[in-house]
């Protein structure tokens, strides 16, 4: 063979080998390709399984709630492991043998209804409410952080205390003021979301709110609007006001089912008091009714300096003669003044807040106010 003949040879040979391995890896890909897509129709064809709840276990047997609230009795997998009282379980549809267990442990991710939060609020930010002050941290503060003394005297402190009186007068202030300074988690609820659309939802999310305070312990529970949940209650209602009791009467029952001496208080906040159930403010539940009331004049002079602490103010500032123009103003309203004041100093580009502004803060305020008094007479007068 020459050598024009073997190079030929060669080339043919090489040609064919070359084809030969890219058809080779053509036909790996496509197997696995094919394998693949058989795995995901073996996936597609397993039956699928039902979400239960386990309510006793004995054993390796156990019983389960499903989902239509009906119950068995079932057998509990080997490869499940160790399942408790309340665990969500997956069972399989025929035989309901309770396959693995997945954590899952509430209807609700709670969390997504309230705001949970470790406050920075101190009570230097509180101002002309020294008596009401002094009562939260006896009632709240002092069992949280000297349970001991309570223990050696004999006596149990309150559950829960009310804080009522008119819009603006500091009652979310001063429950952020006392969870920080118990270092506690504080869990703010607006009463009017736990009433739920279909029944028993309320009662579940009221459960699981003081499941999260315990976990998160020391925790506050501030129920906001509480008369929102907490009206009375009356003979003959809708189906929306029945609903609306049973998640009240849940309320009631975490409230006695937690021992005085858990680091879990409760502090409810109302502008209604007069239209509260009688059962929510008994000794034993909410029993330590505290009325924040409308500032009077040293107190006024107490919260302006507050707000005025951080502003730039002029040297014609006299804050006792402009607290004694702000009667019958709330402490949001003093505060709404003071951001009003500053606002008419930005408008003719002024670094400093003189005494002007602040008059003419006060007088939009105060029509503001009474303009809000009149429609609100002309709703209910």
């Amino acid at each position: 063979m020459d050598t024009k003949e073997k190079s030929i040879l060669d080339s043919v040979i090489y040609s064919y080998s070359t084809s030969s391995s890219q058809t080779n890896e053509e036909n790996r890909i496509l197997k696995e390709t094919v394998n693949k897509l058989k795995e995901e129709l073996d996936r597609f064809k397993v039956a699928p399984l039902m979400v239960c709840e386990v309510r006793n276990v004995f054993g390796k047997e156990a019983i389960i709630r499903l989902p239509n609230g009906n119950q068995f009795y079932v057998n509990v997998s080997q490869e499940c492991g160790k399942v408790r009282s309340g665990d969500v379980v997956l069972a399989d549809q025929k035989n309901l043998t309770i396959i693995k267990k997945i954590p899952i442990t509430r209807k609700f991710d709670i969390e997504n209804f309230v705001i949970v939060e470790k406050p920075k609020v101190s009570w230097e930010s509180v101002g002309g409410l020294d008596m009401q002050v002094r009562e939260i941290q006896e009632v709240v503060e002092l069992p949280l952080k000297k349970p001991e003394l309570f223990e050696k005297v004999g006596i149990t402190p309150p559950k829960g205390i009310l804080l009522y009186g008119k819009p603006g007068t500091g009652k979310t202030l001063l429950a952020k003021a006392v969870a920080s300074s118990t270092n506690s988690t504080f869990i703010q609820v607006v009463a009017s979301e736990l009433v739920q659309k279909f029944i028993g939802e309320g009662a579940k999310m009221v459960k699981e709110i003081f499941e999260l305070a315990r976990r998160k312990a020391p925790a506050i529970i501030f129920i906001d609007e509480l008369d929102a949940l907490a009206a009375k209650r009356i003979e003959i209602g809708t189906s929306g006001e029945r609903e609306v009791n049973r998640t009240f009467m849940q309320l009631l029952a975490e409230i006695d089912g937690f021992k005085p001496l858990d680091n879990v208080k409760v502090i409810g906040a109302t502008n209604r008091k007069d239209i509260l159930d009688p059962a929510v403010i008994r000794p034993g539940r909410l029993d330590r009714l505290i009325h924040i009331p409308i500032p009077k004049s040293e107190a006024r002079l107490e919260i302006l300096k507050i707000h005025t602490g951080h502003m730039n103010l002029g040297k014609d500032i006299d804050l006792s003669s402009l607290s004694s123009m702000m009667e019958d103003l709330s402490g949001a309203e003093i505060k709404a003044v003071c951001t009003e004041a500053g606002y008419f100093a930005i408008r003719e580009n002024r670094t400093k807040v003189i005494n002007n502004d602040f008059l003419k803060a006060i007088d939009k305020v105060m029509k503001e106010e009474e303009a809000e008094g009149q429609d609100y007479m002309n709703m209910f007068g």
